[in-house]
């Protein structure tokens, strides 16, 4: 059976901007509507060559899949959560993909009601997601967001939790953000851009009249920012946030009174990031005024300015707040430090002007991530959060915060097979080449090296390094079950926090975006040639893997380096960067200029081109590569991977496997359904044990 690969055409396609002229000739792989039958004939012909090439492994992928699967439980729930009287839990049935979202009045766990069953919604759909839902105040409404696409275009139906019945009103074209008013009949809504799904408008929806008649309360001017609502603590306001990659603006709406105007918080300043939560006649507000790692502040009232903010906690140089949660007598902080998370309790009222009572929750695994998990309840004394590391399981504890009592609810199923001292983690810091200490989270078997050292390189195991880099997102250390199946055949798993994420503050963000970019490909690069000097992977045997905008990361990184890997998985991979951020008809572009700079400046075209991995594809020879896309995909336009891998194909100097699947059904996120999703990691998990064979 011939793997010959498909060639695409080449039709030039000229793009000129600041007197530079690029050539791009398999432009014509973008098809807006998605109904071009030759696009559609090449991307079937490259599934096809993918299919072909991979089917030699189909036993192997079946039993990577096997195996993940196997460390689900079939018929697993989640620990239930007390809102408004009722306990809420989702449970799923043994052999169904989704989830069903049930709850039992308080005292009555033995009467649960099924508020929405996802496989009877998903019945039929080649994918399904449900997004954001929320019981009316007075327990008798249920209002859900559902997207069919993929598109993260979701719309909003109504169930009556009394009959069981759907109201006839579908609303269509939102982001899947809403939020009840106190009333029970009011409903606001973000809406989006059909075209660009840009969430920029909030309307006010009253139960039981078509969508015609929504009156829109809010509308953001500037396409650079993103809205999104949520209710106050309080609930007392409707919270709508305006969000940028540097600038943030809330205003509320009364929630007790839903058609009165909304009122400003505090006027945007550029460079100002702040939110708003109220609780007890009190605004507490998280801001970067006085210092770029976050300090918390209090407020009486809606103010034009900050001078009447008090100063609950001051910001610091190594701990960057990340959240807060209020409670009736506590405060709880989500911090980082040193590019792990924290979480300490702070008593709300001190006595007589004493010292504030204080008590952190700690951690022993040397690499971890903690978060708050659904505290609902703000005048319970309970806590709930979660943990995990990349030895343990997600685990979900709840601590007494007035005693300090801890009770452990419920630990994930990792499979019957699985012992945690099987493993091992580390936490070590890798000298990039200007000084920066790059922080690095690793994962083996624990039999896998000797605690006195570890082998030769040269006679060493398999090491996949994982990034990603951007929107100060931090990669944080947590377990994967499915990764077993990589550790147990002899990987070195690592994740390289390079900058540009949020580990290490806000300023290591500030170092991997815009003009500093650059840093995040060579820390990536940095942290590569240091694993395999320190012995953790065969320098013959390295891999890469990086989704969306750790998908650009790693396609840069190639381009810059392509030595240093046998093989790359990109999936979704954020590829032509200057097309893109130049045609703000392109979902999501115009919120990212803060991000990666508008090229539509002269300096920022340049700077962005010299990384951008489709323009600088070259000759020379490349990794092998499996690339993954979405056909509906709303992040990263399906068009980027299959341009890309077209131009990879004219210019590569090497025999290396160069794949690409792209998912006639899916978006960004891949399948939908608890279980589909492990076919494609199988499938990637697959290519990398094979390679590593070689």
């Amino acid at each position: 059976m011939s793997v010959t690969p498909p060639l695409a055409r080449k039709i030039p396609y000229t793009l000129t901007q600041h007197n530079d002229t690029r050539i791009d000739h398999y432009h014509w792989l973008r098809d807006d509507e998605r109904t071009s039958p030759e696009v559609l004939a090449y991307l079937e012909q490259e599934n096809h060559h993918t299919e072909q090439v991979l089917a030699p492994l189909a036993e192997l992928q079946a039993t990577l899949y096997q195996e993940m699967i196997a460390r689900l439980r079939p018929d697993d729930n989640s620990v239930p959560y007390l809102k408004n009287g009722y306990w809420y839990q989702s449970r799923y049935q043994t052999g169904f993909e989704y989830a069903l979202v049930e709850r039992y009045a308080d005292g009555q766990p033995e009467q649960v009601e099924l508020l929405l069953d996802g496989n009877e919604r998903a019945e039929g759909q080649a994918y399904y997601d449900q997004g954001q839902l929320a019981v009316s105040p007075n327990q008798q409404i249920l209002a859900f967001a559902e997207d069919f696409v993929s598109r993260r275009e979701y719309q909003i139906r109504f169930k009556s939790l009394s009959s069981g019945q759907l109201y006839d009103e579908v609303l269509a074209h939102t982001s899947g953000n809403l939020v009840w008013a106190n009333d029970s009949l009011t409903l606001f809504y973000v809406h989006q851009d059909p075209e660009t799904l840009l969430p920029y408008r909030v309307y006010r929806h009253t139960l039981g009249t078509p969508q015609a008649q929504d009156v829109l309360v809010y509308e953001e001017a500037d396409p650079s920012f993103y809205i999104s609502i949520y209710k106050s603590r309080s609930t007392d306001y409707v919270v709508i946030g305006a969000w940028s990659t540097i600038t943030n603006e809330v205003s509320l709406i009364s929630a007790h009174e839903p058609t009165t105007p909304v009122r400003l918080f505090l006027a945007r300043q550029r460079g100002h990031e702040y939110e708003v939560e109220h609780y007890q006649n009190q605004f507490y507000v998280r801001s970067n005024k006085d210092g770029v790692n976050f300090g918390l502040y209090q407020t009486d009232n809606i103010a034009d300015d900050t001078t009447q903010w008090h100063t609950l906690l001051a910001p610091r140089t190594e701990v960057l707040l990340e959240d807060f949660t209020l409670f009736k007598d506590w405060l709880v902080l989500e911090e980082r430090s040193h590019g792990l998370t924290l979480l300490r309790q702070l008593y709300r009222h001190p006595l007589n002007g004493q010292q504030t009572s204080e008590h952190a929750i700690r951690f022993d695994d040397p690499t971890y991530v903690t978060w708050l998990d659904v505290n609902a309840e703000a005048d319970s004394p309970w806590l709930r959060y979660g943990y995990s590391s990349m030895t343990q399981p997600v685990t979900l504890y709840e601590v007494n915060m007035d005693t300090q009592e801890r009770r452990e609810l419920k630990q994930e199923y990792a499979g019957e097979q699985f012992i945690s001292g099987d493993y091992r983690s580390e936490r070590i810091w890798v000298s990039a080449r200007d000084g920066a200490q790059v922080p690095v989270s690793l994962v083996y078997r624990a039999d896998l090296f000797s605690k006195q050292g570890r082998p030769d390189a040269a006679t060493g195991n398999p090491l996949l390094i994982y990034g990603y880099g951007a929107y100060g997102a931090s990669m944080d250390s947590d377990f994967s079950a499915a990764r077993l199946s990589l550790l147990d055949r002899g990987f070195v798993y690592a994740i390289a926090h390079v900058r540009g994420g949020e580990e290490l503050g806000r300023d290591w963000y500030e170092q991997g975006r815009l003009l500093s970019k650059q840093n995040s490909f060579n820390d990536f690069i940095d942290v590569t040639q240091a694993l395999v000097s320190q012995g953790y992977g065969d320098k013959a045997r390295v891999y890469a893997a990086g989704g969306s905008a750790g998908g650009l990361l790693v396609a840069g990184v190639i381009n810059m380096a392509p030595h240093l890997y046998h093989g790359v998985v990109a999936a979704v991979p954020f590829v032509d960067v200057v097309t893109t951020m130049l045609d703000e008809s392109i979902p999501l572009t115009t919120g990212e200029f803060d991000e990666w700079g508008n090229p539509a400046d002269a300096q920022f075209y340049h700077y962005i081109k010299s990384y951008s991995p489709y323009d600088q594809v070259q000759a020379q020879a490349y990794p092998h590569l499996l690339v993954t896309t979405g056909f509906h995909d709303s992040q990263v336009q399906y068009w980027e991977p299959a341009k890309w891998v077209a131009k990879l194909r004219e210019f590569k100097t090497d025999s290396n496997l160069l794949l690409l699947h792209c998912d006639m059904d899916t978006g960004h996120g891949g399948k939908s359904g608890r279980f589909e999703a492990y076919h494609e990691l199988a499938r990637e998990y697959a290519f990398l044990l094979e390679l590593a064979k070689t």
